[in-house]
């Protein structure tokens, strides 16, 4: 698990991508959008409430302490370098996401849906989005 800074409008409105993705596979399993606060890992996990997770890897963040039970976390960044270059491709393929640029969202729910438009096509294999 991990999360991912962005913004809209202006970077004074700062929105965090918070996704999980299978260690072994590669694969994004769930992501959801909202700021640094604890309660947006929370959606994430119910997100992942079904699925048999037995170990989850991340980055120092305070909120996985608080919200992971302590026997299946893992804090490392060794572990958590495949998702992180998840982020690197995902800010490549959306040019909202970059930083610098000239392209970004105006509102919130604009940037949730075009962000959440490039993961479901490149992650979840939704090509008939642009059908």
């Amino acid at each position: 698990m991990d999360e991912m800074w962005s913004f809209y409008h202006s970077k004074e409105y700062q929105i965090w991508l918070w996704w999980a993705m299978d260690h072994d596979t590669g694969e994004v399993v769930a992501y959801w959008f909202g700021t640094r606060e604890h309660g947006n890992l929370d959606r994430l996990l119910e997100l992942l409430a079904s699925l048999d997770i037995g170990t989850v890897y991340s980055d120092g963040n305070y909120a996985y302490y608080e919200r992971v039970d302590s026997d299946v976390l893992v804090v490392s960044k060794k572990n958590t370098q495949k998702i992180e270059r998840k982020h690197l491709s995902l800010r490549t393929w959306c040019s909202r996401l970059v930083r610098k640029g000239i392209r970004f969202s105006k509102t919130k729910t604009m940037h949730k849906i075009a962000v959440g438009l490039v993961i479901n096509f490149w992650f979840f294999g939704y090509h008939w989005l642009i059908q």
